[in-house]
């Protein structure tokens, strides 16, 4: 059993920036991962962005690419997500998740998840 928890989240203004946190309790192989998905209420899972313990890799979807950043601490099992120049569509509950993906964007490829921050952005 994993426990994931991430924290960060709040109401802001449209151009403010956040950072959301996000802590896993253990990794065991290497192929260990973590990343962020983002849901609105009504809606589909959405991958945001994703790092890889092993090489450090780091993937954002396309909307996320310029503004968020990916980091992790590799000996600690954390990630955080900075976001910039946030948008009112940047408005959603924001999820870690972690675990050993194959493919690291797909939801279905993590077994564990925290229970989500949730981003609100005013414009």
């Amino acid at each position: 059993q994993v426990h994931v928890a991430e924290s960060g989240g709040g109401l802001v203004q449209a151009g403010d920036s956040l950072t959301l946190s996000c802590t896993a309790s253990k990794r065991t192989f290497r192929t260990f991962a973590m990343a962020w998905f983002r849901q609105a209420p009504g809606k589909d899972r959405e991958f945001v962005a994703a790092v890889r313990w092993d090489g450090g890799a780091r993937f954002y979807a396309d909307f996320a690419k310029g503004r968020f950043t990916i980091k992790n601490d590799y000996a600690k099992n954390m990630v955080s997500l900075e976001i910039a120049s946030l948008k009112p569509e940047d408005t959603d509950l924001y999820a870690c998740a972690a675990g050993y993906p194959g493919n690291i964007m797909i939801s279905g490829e993590y077994n564990y998840w925290g229970q989500g921050t949730q981003v609100t952005v005013s414009s």
